[in-house]
C-alpha cells in the first residue's frame, strides 16, 4: 500500500499576490493586454444592455398597463428590448471572439518564452530539477491559463461590472431592499475570502503534484530499457504509485473547497430570494413600489445570482490558472545563465587557440568544480581530457561551448573572450558532439542538416563522403532518409555518433570538442568513427573527454584533471614516465582493461 507524503518543495499559498501574478503575467504578454481592452469595452457594453432588460420591462409594466393596454408603447419598448438583446449577444460575441484570438496568441508567446528560458538555465536547473517538471511549465501550467482566458477573464469583467450595476438600479428603485441583499453579501464574503485563501493554496500543491508526476512519468519512460532490464518495474511503479496518489489527494483537497463554494453559492441564492420576499410581504406595501419595479427588483435580483452562480466556477479556473501562471513566471523570472552580447564579437576563421586565464567555476550550491584553470591549446592541437569521474573534465568542455559562464577567470577561443562572442558566430565556430549521440525525430539526412541552418541535401551528401561513411549509409534501409526514430533510437548508439559527427562536421568548426564518440560502441562501429574522427579532426582543434585512456594515447597533449584543479599536462608518453597522477590512472586503466 503506498503512502501519501508532502513534497520538499515549498507550497506557495499566500503570498500568492493575485494582483501581482496577473500584473506580471500581463506585463510579459503584452499582445493579451492590448486585446483585454476591447474585450473590457465589449464585455461592459454587454453588462449594461443586461442591465436595461429589466427597467424597460419595468417601464412596460407601470406605464404599457397603467391605464388599460397602451399598445403602441409596449410594441416599441418591446422592440428596444428586442434590439438592446440583440446588441448584448452581438457584444458578448465580439468580446469573446477577441479575447480568445488575443489568448491564444498571447499563450503562444508564453510557451515560447517558458521554451526559450528553459535552453536558457544554468546546468545546476537542469541537474536538479526533473525534465519532466520543466515540460509541465510550458504544457499543462500554460492549459490552465488558456482555459481561465477563454472564459474565466471574461466572466470577471463582465460579471463585475454587472454586480456593481445592479447595486446602483436596485438601490434606485427600493434602498431597503437593497440593502437586505448587501447585508446577506457582506456576510458571506469573509467565508469566501476565507475559502479562496486556502483554495489557491490547493491548487498550487496541485500544480506541483502535477510537475512530479510529469518528471517521474518521463524519467521512467526515458529508461524503460534500463527498467526492464535490471527488472526494477515494480519498484518504479510503486514510486509512480506515490507521486499519483499525493496527485490525488491534492485534487481531493481543491474539490473540497470547490463544493463547499459551490453549496454556499446556492444557499446565498435562496437565502437572498426569501429575505427580499419576506420583507416585500411585511414592509413593501408602505414603500410605494410599483407592480413594474417590484418586478424589475426581482429581475435584477436574478441577475445578482447569475454571476454569483457563476462565482465557484470562476473562482476555481481562477485559482488553478494563478497557481500555472505562477510557476510560469518564476521560471521566466530566472535570471538567464548565459547572457548573450548584444554586438557580439566575430571569432578568427579556422582552427581556433583555446586560452584559459584563472577560471573557476561553481554550481549553486557553492560546490567548486573547477578551481583556478589556467591552460593555453594551441590551434589545431588534439588535446585528450582525462581525470575521474567528478573531476571536473565535462564542465571543462562545456565551458569552451559557453554552455555556461565561469565564476571567474576568462575562457578565450581565437584570442576573443568568448563571452563577448556573437552567440551565431560562436555556434559556427564551435561545435560539441555529447557522448549519447542526441539525434531528432526524424530522417539520417535532417538529423545531419541540423548542422548548419539554410544546408541542402548536396552539402549533406558532401560531408557524408568527406568522413568516409558512404558504406555505413548504405546499410541504412532508406539511406539519408531512414527514420531515426524518438531520440535516434532505431539507431545503434554507434550510429548516433555517426550522424552527430557529420552533423558537426557540416558546421565545419574551428573547436571541436567530443565528449568520448567511441566509447561504448562495437570494434566495427568504433573502426568508422575513428575514421570518421581522423578526418574531421583535419584543419581544426579537438578537444576529446577520454573516457578510455586509449584516446589520451593518440593525443598530442593530455591534460589531467583531479578535484576541479589541471593538475598535469603533457603528451602521454611524458606523463606516464612522469609517474604523476596520469600515470596512476593509465596503470588503473590497463588492469582494468586487461592490455597488461
Amino acid at each position: 500500500m503506498t503512502t501519501f507524503v508532502e513534497s520538499a518543495e515549498p507550497v506557495v499559498g499566500d503570498d500568492i499576490a493575485a494582483i501581482d501574478t496577473l500584473r506580471r503575467g500581463l506585463r510579459r504578454t503584452p499582445v493579451l493586454r492590448a486585446g483585454l481592452a476591447w474585450s473590457v469595452a465589449f464585455g461592459l457594453l454587454w453588462a449594461g444592455g443586461r442591465l436595461a432588460i429589466p427597467i424597460l420591462v419595468q417601464l412596460i409594466i407601470d406605464r404599457g398597463f397603467d391605464d388599460g393596454f397602451d399598445r403602441g408603447y409596449v410594441y416599441t419598448a418591446s422592440g428596444v428590448t428586442l434590439g438592446i438583446v440583440l446588441v448584448v449577444t452581438t457584444s458578448a460575441l465580439v468580446a469573446k471572439l477577441r479575447m480568445i484570438r488575443a489568448a491564444e496568441q498571447a499563450l503562444f508567446d508564453l510557451r515560447v518564452q517558458g521554451f526559450r528560458r528553459v535552453h536558457d538555465l544554468s546546468l545546476a536547473d537542469h541537474n536538479e530539477q526533473r525534465r519532466g517538471e520543466l515540460v509541465s511549465r510550458v504544457t499543462s501550467d500554460v492549459d490552465t491559463i488558456a482555459r481561465f482566458l477563454d472564459w474565466g477573464a471574461l466572466s470577471w469583467i463582465i460579471d463585475l461590472t454587472l454586480m456593481v450595476g445592479v447595486f446602483v438600479v436596485m438601490a434606485f428603485y427600493s434602498w431597503q431592499l437593497t440593502l437586505v441583499v448587501l447585508v446577506l453579501i457582506l456576510v458571506v464574503l469573509p467565508v469566501l475570502r476565507f475559502l479562496q485563501r486556502r483554495q489557491v493554496r490547493a491548487y498550487d500543491l496541485v500544480r506541483t503534484r502535477v510537475g512530479e508526476v510529469l518528471g517521474l512519468t518521463s524519467e521512467t519512460l526515458g529508461g524503460a530499457e534500463t527498467v526492464r532490464s535490471y527488472g526494477v518495474a515494480d519498484r518504479m511503479e510503486g514510486r509512480l504509485d506515490v507521486a499519483i496518489e499525493n496527485e490525488y489527494h491534492a485534487r481531493m483537497e481543491a474539490a473540497r473547497y470547490f463544493s463547499v463554494l459551490f453549496a454556499i453559492s446556492d444557499i446565498y441564492n435562496a437565502v437572498t430570494l426569501v429575505a427580499v420576499t419576506v420583507t416585500l410581504y411585511v414592509w413593501g406595501g408602505s414603500w410605494g413600489l410599483s407592480t413594474g419595479e417590484i418586478v424589475a427588483f426581482l429581475l435584477l435580483l436574478g441577475l445578482l445570482q447569475i454571476p454569483l452562480a457563476d462565482l465557484t466556477e470562476v473562482l476555481d479556473q481562477t485559482q488553478t490558472a494563478l497557481a500555472g501562471w505562477h510557476k510560469v513566471l518564476v521560471l521566466l523570472d530566472r535570471e538567464p545563465a548565459v547572457t548573450e552580447p548584444s554586438n557580439g564579437a566575430a571569432l578568427p576563421t579556422g582552427a581556433l587557440t583555446i586560452d584559459l586565464r584563472h577560471v573557476s567555476f561553481d554550481y549553486d550550491d557553492g560546490v567548486t568544480v573547477l578551481d583556478d584553470v589556467d591552460v593555453h591549446i594551441s590551434a589545431a592541437a588534439d588535446v585528450a581530457i582525462v581525470g575521474e569521474t567528478g573531476s571536473g573534465k565535462t564542465t571543462f568542455a562545456r565551458l569552451l561551448v559557453r554552455l555556461a559562464d565561469p565564476v571567474s577567470g576568462v575562457v578565450e577561443l581565437g584570442g576573443v573572450d568568448l563571452s563577448t562572442v556573437d552567440a551565431d558566430a560562436r555556434r559556427s565556430a564551435v561545435r560539441m558532439v555529447p557522448q549519447d549521440g542526441f539525434l531528432f525525430d526524424t530522417t539520417v539526412r535532417r538529423n545531419i542538416g541540423y548542422g548548419r541552418a539554410g544546408a541542402d541535401d548536396a552539402e549533406v551528401e558532401a560531408v557524408v563522403d568527406s568522413l568516409g561513411l558512404r558504406d555505413w549509409v548504405a546499410t541504412l534501409p532508406d539511406g539519408l532518409d531512414t527514420e531515426v526514430g524518438e531520440r535516434g533510437e532505431r539507431l545503434s548508439v554507434g550510429e548516433r555518433q555517426l550522424v552527430a559527427l557529420a552533423r558537426a562536421a557540416l558546421a565545419d568548426p574551428g573547436l571541436l570538442v567530443l565528449d568520448e564518440a567511441t566509447s561504448s560502441v562495437d570494434p566495427e562501429t568504433e573502426q568508422v568513427l575513428a575514421s570518421a574522427l581522423e578526418q574531421l579532426s583535419v584543419g581544426r582543434t579537438t578537444v576529446a573527454i577520454a573516457h578510455r585512456l586509449s584516446t589520451a594515447e593518440r593525443a598530442e597533449l593530455v591534460l589531467v584533471f583531479d578535484g576541479g584543479r589541471l593538475v598535469e599536462q603533457g603528451t602521454h608518453a611524458t606523463l606516464v614516465g612522469a609517474g604523476g597522477r596520469y600515470a596512476e590512472l593509465y596503470r588503473s586503466w590497463e588492469l582494468t582493461t586487461g592490455t597488461i
